[in-house]
Formats: C-alpha cells, sequence, structure tokens
C-alpha cells in the first residue's frame, strides 16, 4: 500500500512538474495503471480471503461441537467400560468360586461314579427284564386281539342269526294276526255268543263255552257247535301252516261215573277228540297237523267256586300256532 501511495504522489508531482518529458510521463502512467490492476488483484484476493477465513471459522464451530459430542461420547464410553470391567472382575472372582468347587466336585465324585456304575447295571438288568416282560405282554396282546377279532366274527355271525330270528317272529307274529283276523271274519256270528278269539305270545286261542258245543256232561257235539268249528276248518284248510291244539276243560265239579265216562278227565279228552274229529271231516286238514288232549279242571279260568266260574271253566279251546320250522331250522344250525 505504502508502494501505491508513493507512486500517486510521484505521478502528482511530475504532473506539476514541466520538465518531466513525455516519456517519463508515459512510464508512470503505465506504471500507474499496473498499480490499480494489482490494487483491483488485491482486493478480489482480499474477498476471497475473507471467504475462505469465514468457510474456515464455521468449519471451526463445527469441529468444535463435534468434538464436544466426542468428549460426551468418550466419557460414556469410559464409564462403561469402567462398569463392564466391573462386572468382568465379578464374573472372574465368580468363575474362581465354580472351578474351585467343580474341583472338589471332582476330587470326591470318584467314589460317587462307583456307586453310580452299580446302579446303572441294575437298572439296566431291571430294564431288560421290563423289556422282555413287556415282550411277553405284547404277545398276549396281541393274542387277545386275534381272540377279540374271532369273537367280533363271531358276534356278527350272531347278530345276524338274531336278526334272522327276530324277523320270523315278527312274520310268525303277522301271521297270528293274519289268522285272528281270517278267524274273526269267519266266526263273525259267533262271537260274544260264547266264542271269543284272543291272541297272545303269538298264538291265536279260539275259546268255545260248553253251551256252544255240549250239553252237560255230554261229548257229541251240538249242530250250532257244528256250524262254528266248520267255519274253523274252513280256515284251517287254507293255512297249511298252522298247527293246532283243541284242549277240553271241565270245572271242578266231580263227574258221576255212568258209562264210558268216569270223571272230568274222561269227559275233556272226549270232547276234545269230537271237536277234532268235526275239524278233520270233509276238510283236506292233514290229521298230522292236529293234536287233541283233556286238561279236565285243572286250568281254571276263574278258580272261584260260584256257578259263573265254573261255566267260563266249562270250555274247549282250539290253539292255533303258526309253524316254527324256519325258527326251529336257524336254532338247530346254532
Amino acid at each position: 500500500m505504502k508502494k501505491i501511495i508513493y507512486l500517486v504522489a510521484l505521478a502528482t508531482t511530475f504532473s506539476f512538474t514541466a520538465c518531466v518529458t513525455h516519456r517519463v510521463h508515459d512510464e508512470v502512467k503505465a506504471k500507474l495503471n499496473a498499480c490499480e490492476t494489482d490494487l483491483l488483484a488485491a482486493k478480489a484476493s482480499a474477498q476471497a480471503n475473507e471467504t475462505k477465513l469465514n468457510e474456515l471459522k464455521e468449519l471451526m464451530i463445527k469441529n468444535e461441537k463435534e468434538n464436544i459430542g466426542l468428549k460426551r461420547d468418550t466419557s460414556i464410553i469410559g464409564s462403561n467400560y469402567r462398569n463392564l470391567t466391573s462386572k468382568y472382575d465379578k464374573l472372574d472372582q465368580l468363575n474362581s468360586q465354580l472351578m474351585d468347587r467343580l474341583n472338589k466336585l471332582l476330587a470326591g465324585s470318584e467314589r460317587d461314579n462307583v456307586k453310580l456304575s452299580g446302579d446303572l447295571q441294575l437298572t439296566q438288568e431291571q430294564l431288560l427284564k421290563k423289556q422282555d416282560e413287556l415282550k411277553a405282554l405284547e404277545a398276549r396282546l396281541n393274542q387277545q386281539k386275534k381272540d377279540l377279532e374271532a369273537l367280533g366274527d363271531e358276534l356278527k355271525k350272531r347278530e345276524a342269526r338274531v336278526n334272522e330270528l327276530e324277523d320270523i317272529l315278527k312274520r310268525k307274529d303277522q301271521a297270528a294276526n293274519d289268522l285272528k283276523k281270517k278267524l274273526s271274519d269267519a266266526l263273525y256270528n259267533f262271537e260274544n255268543k260264547g266264542l271269543t278269539i284272543t291272541q297272545k305270545n303269538g298264538k291265536v286261542y279260539v275259546s268255545m263255552d260248553e253251551s256252544l258245543l255240549f250239553q252237560s256232561g255230554k261229548t257229541n257235539v251240538e249242530a250250532k257247535g257244528v256250524e262254528a268249528l266248520k267255519n274253523v276248518a274252513k280256515v284251517l284248510d287254507q293255512n297249511a301252516d298252522i298247527n293246532v291244539m283243541v284242549e277240553g276243560h271241565t270245572d271242578d265239579v266231580p263227574m258221576v261215573g255212568k258209562g264210558e265216562i268216569k270223571d272230568n278227565w274222561d269227559l275233556s279228552v272226549m270232547r276234545a277228540t269230537s271237536v277234532t274229529k268235526i275239524i278233520l271231516t270233509g276238510s283236506n286238514i292233514d290229521p298230522k297237523r292236529i293234536t287233541s288232549a283233556g286238561r279236565g279242571e285243572f286250568f281254571p279260568l276263574d278258580a272261584t267256586k260260584t256257578a259263573d266260574a265254573r261255566k267260563k271253566n266249562r270250555r274247549t279251546e282250539i290253539i292255533l300256532t303258526p309253524k316254527l320250522d324256519e325258527l326251529l331250522k336257524v336254532l338247530g344250525s346254532n
């Protein structure tokens, strides 16, 4: 700057000096221009330097902030390091204690190992024994399984037979129902007139009072009784799968023996036989289907000693049973 001021002063001096030559004037002017150029360059450099200075200040502020952060992090890390060092020391101490205990345990484990070895041997022997028992149990279970399977097959067969029997019994009951209906239709005019038709236990019972069939103490069937029996015979003729039992019943009044009828046994048997012969006469019924029997006084409907009771007991019963050939065949196969 001093140089520039000096040159300016010198130029001014020369401008006032009349004896300065033109050449010198040009030189001075050239130097003056050069100085101005240097001045502009110096200003530009100063401005650039000031910009760099500001940047450096900002960088310094940033570095100071980072330095503060680093100091804080360093303090935290140092604190953590001290904590870790303390923990490590404690762990190291604990490890030493555990090693001591382990050494003591190892020192005393030899005798324990001998005992454990013996216990292990015993346990192995017991395990082998249990394995043998388990194999034997498994064999028994397999045999029981086979037995159960065989039993299951047998039960299935039995169930099939039971179902077959139930079906036969149902058909038997249905046959009894159908038979009862046919008899009711055929004997419609006689029902509740000394004749009743009932069904029980798969059988149909046609019960005829003495008054419908016989005179007192007689064995010959009256005309109205013959008509009823012929109607029964028609139904039996159309149903060949029905077995017939004719039973004669008397009351408990002793029979005074005259002629061939000596007692109530004779009377009941002869009446059953008379009824049987009428059913067979004029029909195609196989006699093998019919059985005649005398029951005497020993199967009363009413055991009281009254006249009404004795009248009920003097009867002839025709018991009709559907044949059980199918059922007997199934039962025989068992």
